[in-house]
């Protein structure tokens, strides 16, 4: 009497079919669903509370939300009057996975590698879910103010920082400047 549940979800996908075919037909745009990640990363952005001294783009316009960009320009620090991109990827099932993050301007800092790669322990064995995108950017904001020399994914940057903070200060306005620190090249980015 009752039918099978395989059923029962077929019928239910035929069903939804038919009504994205008829509003297809009604020329209405059929509506794409946002996964529980969208939801979220949506509230987020409505609720950053960026530095002044932040701005954030969506390259790919507002409705692609899940990948975007954040340019922080430091107003103090070693690292003052530079702008650094970082680009931000974000999963279907964000919170409950910290977004990728990348550095996409070279940069001599202990906590970026050369590849752009960056360490901050919110982005790895510290993320929770009750973290959020604005977090991620004061925590990249700090990296600028503060650079860690004890937690490095740039051994040499963060030796030079440790022994000798002059040096490491000469050797950051150098590659933002732009040109040749050693054997890598850094493009201006001041």
């Amino acid at each position: 009497l009752f039918p099978s549940r395989a059923r029962m979800i077929r019928l239910f996908k035929v069903k939804e079919r038919q009504r994205e075919i008829a509003e297809n037909a009604n020329g209405r745009a059929p509506v794409k669903k946002q996964s529980a990640g969208e939801l979220r990363l949506h509230k987020d952005i409505s609720e950053l509370n960026l530095p002044k001294t932040t701005t954030i783009e969506f390259p790919n316009g507002k409705d692609e939300l899940m990948n975007f960009e954040v340019y922080i320009r430091p107003d103090e620090g070693f690292y003052r009057d530079g702008t650094f991109m970082f680009t931000f990827q974000v999963s279907p099932i964000y919170p409950h996975e910290a977004p990728k993050v990348k550095c996409k301007t070279k940069v001599y800092h202990p906590n970026i590698d050369l590849e752009g790669n960056v360490c901050l322990n919110i982005l790895r064995e510290d993320w929770k879910p009750v973290l959020n995108i604005n977090t991620v950017i004061y925590g990249l904001h700090h990296l600028f103010t503060e650079p860690n020399c004890e937690d490095p994914l740039n051994h040499d940057a963060a030796a030079v920082l440790r022994d000798n903070p002059k040096l490491f200060e000469s050797n950051v306005r150098r590659a933002m400047g732009g040109g040749y620190l050693g054997n890598t090249y850094f493009p201006r980015c001041t």
